[in-house]
């Protein structure tokens, strides 16, 4: 009797366990939802194309133009890692999830009109 109790305290725990780690994981983003509100882009990238991410004079291009947003995923995947022109590579400077977040938050950003 008092083992099948344990089993069943045990049991009931563990389903509350995996109900809690449900709600919270789907009501609550791992890092950002937004390009902007990433700390990984504030940290890394919005010195250079501004906190807005709409670029900055002198500085880097904005990440919300047409041209960005025509840009395919691997080839910003590749801009980040290697750079281009004056932006410096990433790679072993982020991992390969904040870079894939920022791929994904760059071209779901609103596009400037």
């Amino acid at each position: 009797m008092r083992s099948s109790l344990r089993i069943s305290t045990l049991f009931a725990f563990v389903l509350l366990f995996c109900a809690l780690t449900a709600a919270y994981g789907q009501d609550t983003p791992s890092d950002a939802t937004t390009l902007t509100a990433n700390p990984v882009y504030q940290k890394s990238c919005a010195k250079c194309h501004g906190k807005t991410g709409e670029g900055r004079h002198f500085g880097g291009p904005s990440l919300v133009s047409e041209k960005v947003a025509a840009t395919s995923a691997d080839d910003l995947r590749n801009i980040i890692n290697n750079g281009k022109g004056r932006m410096p590579k990433y790679a072993g400077k982020l991992t390969p999830e904040e870079i894939n977040r920022l791929i994904l938050q760059i071209k779901a950003a609103k596009t400037k009109q």
